[in-house]
């Protein structure tokens, strides 16, 4: 059941950035979760974001599409803007949890968390973007903690998938896991697939940007986490994968920032044995490689001029070969479209000393689910912020910004995840 709303704080959950592409995908699911029992039953929410009509178009959109005439007139419009620092005040003293869909989370994302951390409100998005994230955790960790608020970036398919598939492929293995390959695939139907023009416009800006990234993470101060077993080699920029059956490349997102940042908090907080973690995406026959080659040197040049960037953002069909449109997906591939990711561990049995000689074990276990960016993300949005609204006990400390496994290893998300459009298990490894 979910927590309690009181008087001063009458939502559970507030999303903000209703009216943005994936935003009505998440209305849409909240509504379906709150029709749904126990978890739901008794769930109050609302939408923000800056046009009171357009919030209103989706409320009705989204009313005929579930066939919930109710949610016209029962769920509240909030009127909220990022650049009016007080109308975020306000939106975040309503509710419990915070759901910010508004990206480029570069551009738009600090004034929701400073808003959340200053009025008590909990904080959860779908960021896939590592500068924000871990700029996020250096800068208001400690006042999040303080004040009592979670700040839970990467909710989405970046990066729980990732994030939370290690963290069960941990579990599953008996003995002590020490390093992991992920090997991400896609596939659509004959439409293909696409992404949002959102999403492309924070990997032109997070391109353009790597050198601040760098600079950041030393100011962390931290020292490189031990690496237990044997050193996993990583492979090379373009490899003919095995484990596919087609060609791969390093996975460029938020996954392994992440991962690695779940596995400091663990090994720090918890004392757990770090895992080594790779990331590879696959990219089908040559012809792709071919065409993924020219269009990675012609994206890599033009990120680094003003002039360059907004011919990207501009003309983000072109530019990307149809994988990111100003329009979105459309539904048929939607429906079309699915991932899996598949991890490929090994470690040291039960009993063995991970200091003396070569893994002994290995595992392979899978995260299968529907279209990524509008389906799963969805689903693990929703579920992250379900599970930290009737598990808040089982989260680390009293609050502080967090990845997803670090914030949710202790809780039953996973379970959550395998009824709501994604699954985790483990499969023969020949």
């Amino acid at each position: 059941m979910a927590a309690a709303v009181t008087s001063s704080r009458p939502y559970h959950i507030i999303i903000f950035g209703a009216t943005g592409f994936t935003g009505q995908f998440v209305v849409e699911e909240v509504a379906r979760c709150a029709a749904e029992s126990p978890d739901g039953s008794c769930l109050k929410w609302a939408v923000a974001g800056r046009s009171r009509q357009r919030l209103g178009e989706v409320l009705t959109q989204a009313a005929g599409r579930l066939a919930m005439p109710e949610l016209r007139t029962d769920i509240e419009i909030i009127v909220a803007d990022v650049s009016i620092e007080e109308s975020l005040a306000i939106m975040c003293q309503q509710g419990q949890v915070i759901l910010n869909c508004v990206g480029p989370y570069r551009f738009f994302g600090e004034p929701v968390v400073k808003a959340c951390v200053e009025n008590g409100a909990h904080y959860i998005d779908i960021c896939g973007e590592p500068q924000f994230l871990e700029r996020m955790q250096l800068e208001y960790h400690t006042k999040a903690l303080d004040k009592g608020v979670y700040v839970i970036g990467s909710c989405g398919f970046d990066s729980i998938p990732a994030d939370l598939g290690i963290l069960y492929t941990q579990k599953q293995f008996k003995g002590t896991l020490t390093a992991v390959e992920g090997f991400l695939n896609i596939t659509s139907g004959p439409e293909g697939s696409s992404g949002h023009d959102a999403t492309w416009q924070s990997a032109v800006h997070g391109f353009a940007d790597s050198g601040s990234l760098r600079q950041l993470r030393k100011k962390f101060g931290q020292k490189p986490l031990p690496v237990v077993g044997a050193k996993v080699k990583k492979r090379g920029l373009v490899f003919f994968s095995k484990e596919m059956e087609q060609y791969a490349i390093p996975f460029m997102g938020s996954d392994p920032s992440v991962v690695r940042r779940t596995q400091r908090h663990l090994y720090e907080e918890d004392h757990q044995s770090p895992v080594q973690y790779t990331a590879y995406v696959g990219v089908g026959g040559l012809f792709s490689v071919i065409k993924l080659f020219c269009g990675g040197l012609l994206f890599w040049f033009m990120v680094k001029f003003s002039l360059g960037r907004k011919l990207l953002t501009t003309f983000p069909s072109f530019f990307s070969f149809g994988l990111f449109t100003k329009s979105g997906p459309t539904m048929k591939q939607i429906e079309d479209t699915c991932f899996s990711l598949t991890f490929f561990g090994e470690g040291y049995s039960e009993g063995t000393d991970p200091t003396q000689g070569r893994p002994n074990t290995k595992i392979c276990t899978q995260v299968i689910g529907a279209e990524p960016g509008y389906v799963a993300t969805v689903s693990a949005i929703v579920q992250a912020a379900l599970t930290l609204l009737n598990e808040l006990h089982s989260l680390p400390r009293r609050g502080g910004v967090y990845t997803p496994g670090a914030a949710f290893h202790k809780t039953s998300l996973i379970e959550r995840l395998q009824n709501h459009s994604i699954k985790f298990s483990v499969k023969s490894y020949e």
